[in-house]
């Protein structure tokens, strides 16, 4: 759902989360999207 542009609040109600910190918990960071916004290292690989 997050990767499909839903907010966090709205995940939430879905899942009758009554907290956002509960909700927080079931998010994941997609680490194969980041890996395209990463910066080469300054100097090289270290």
């Amino acid at each position: 759902m997050l990767g499909n542009g839903a907010s966090l609040g709205q995940i939430g109600q879905v899942l009758r989360h009554q907290l956002p910190q509960t909700t927080e918990i079931y998010a994941k960071v997609d680490l194969n999207a980041l890996r395209g916004l990463v910066l080469p290292w300054p100097g090289g690989v270290q």
